[in-house]
């Protein structure tokens, strides 16, 4: 018999609740959750569960997994599961290559509109990081009629909240460049909160949605000329990277890059792509 050991006051999630549990999770997010994560669901749920007046994790499998359950708390148990580490210029060979490179040859094959899709946002700081250096490229490249749009997407809702937002501790900016903090994020008036806000000219460039990127088809206006889908498909096997990827290459523009992760690959894996640069791809 299970030992009814507690985690902050409550019964230890059995092996039949963890199983039900990681299947949805792969299910619905495409990460698998092996055994040795089963510590981490507890902890990441016992908040949700206080929040929802339950005693333990069975009361809360036998809400979730009922027809109304799947529906109003599901969205709410993946939030709880999803990591979300992000920095702003995160693996910045990426954003030179974009302003040295990528976005010359953009303009030159599909015209002065560029579209970007941020594909696993999180909080946000991809998006406006894009948001900077496309911001820059105008600045200084006087290209006729540039404009651009950035589509930022993740799966919780949580992190969209904050990103849509732009506010952040006055630390978090450190890697942004002295110039463009200078630029593109105002103070909080308010000097005991050390918080910054990104300029609305930046946040007006972004619309921010939840999109499930298990989903067979994907809410967002495509062909882009880019998707940066970065640091996701680590927690993904290869048939389901190739899945991910072969709908990706859909919703991108002939000639269109796709940026991912510097720890990941997409070798061994049959798609439309060839890759220029250190984890960047192009489409044929």
């Amino acid at each position: 018999m299970e030992a009814l050991q507690a985690i902050g006051g409550l019964k230890r999630l059995s092996d039949g609740e963890f199983r039900a549990l990681s299947s949805l999770v792969e299910g619905e997010l495409g990460i698998k959750m092996p055994s040795a994560k089963k510590t981490l669901l507890e902890s990441r749920l016992q908040k949700r569960l206080r929040a929802l007046g339950l005693a333990s994790y069975a009361e809360y499998c036998a809400m979730l997994f009922n027809k109304g359950g799947m529906k109003d708390e599901l969205v709410h148990m993946l939030d709880l599961v999803t990591t979300n580490k992000t920095d702003f210029f995160r693996e910045a060979h990426h954003f030179e290559f974009l302003a040295d490179s990528a976005l010359a040859r953009m303009v030159s094959a599909t015209g002065p509109n560029v579209s970007i899709w941020s594909a696993g946002c999180s909080t946000g700081e991809e998006p406006y990081t894009l948001a900077m250096v496309l911001s820059e490229y105008a600045r200084s490249r006087h290209v006729s009629g540039f404009d651009y749009s950035i589509t930022a997407t993740d799966i919780s809702t949580r992190v969209l909240e904050a990103a849509s937002k732009g506010i952040y501790q006055e630390d978090r900016i450190t890697p942004v460049p002295a110039e463009l903090r200078k630029k593109y994020f105002l103070r909080s008036r308010d000097s005991s909160k050390a918080l910054v806000r990104v300029v609305p000219e930046l946040r007006e460039k972004i619309s921010f949605s939840r999109v499930n990127l298990m989903d067979e088809a994907y809410p967002v206006e495509g062909p882009f000329d880019a998707i940066f889908c970065r640091n996701v498909i680590i927690y993904f096997d290869k048939p389901t990277q190739e899945a991910l990827f072969t709908k990706f290459c859909e919703y991108l523009k002939p000639g269109g890059y796709i940026f991912i992760g510097h720890s990941e690959t997409l070798s061994g894996i049959d798609l439309p792509l060839r890759k220029v640069a250190t984890s960047v791809y192009v489409k044929n």
